[in-house]
């Protein structure tokens, strides 16, 4: 599974860190939105290729965007978030709504790193 995520967001950044800590089973490969793989998957699924406002989880030929994407990668991870995952079952609208309100204050209140994420050597295989 390809978790594409923003990289210049800060927020976005801790949040790989965390889901790089809890993936004792390394099921997750990254790619920020803005690289060249990220770009690909985006058109790939007819996603827009700027203003990002979403995580976006690939699973084969699926993906799943905003809280859904979250929910099933908490779902996998070796930490306290995965249960949050049975939330999965309130109203999308609801979720995507609360997460929306994080998504445009993120810059606001984690800021915003100048370029994206570059992997050490040792996680470079988890990033596409």
């Amino acid at each position: 599974m390809i978790i594409l995520f923003d990289g210049v967001c800060n927020l976005c950044n801790g949040v790989v860190n965390h889901i790089i800590d809890h993936d004792p089973k390394e099921e997750f490969q990254f790619a920020s939105l803005q690289s060249l793989q990220g770009q690909e998957l985006l058109k790939r699924f007819s996603l827009p290729t700027k203003d990002f406002d979403s995580i976006i989880l690939v699973d084969g030929n699926t993906y799943y965007k905003k809280s859904t994407a979250a929910l099933r990668i908490a779902q996998k991870l070796d930490s306290p978030l995965r249960f949050l995952y049975p939330s999965i079952y309130l109203p999308e609208f609801l979720r995507d709504f609360v997460y929306s309100l994080v998504a445009r204050s993120r810059y606001k209140f984690w800021g915003k790193a100048d370029e994206c994420r570059i992997p050490t050597p040792e996680l470079q295989k988890r990033f596409l």
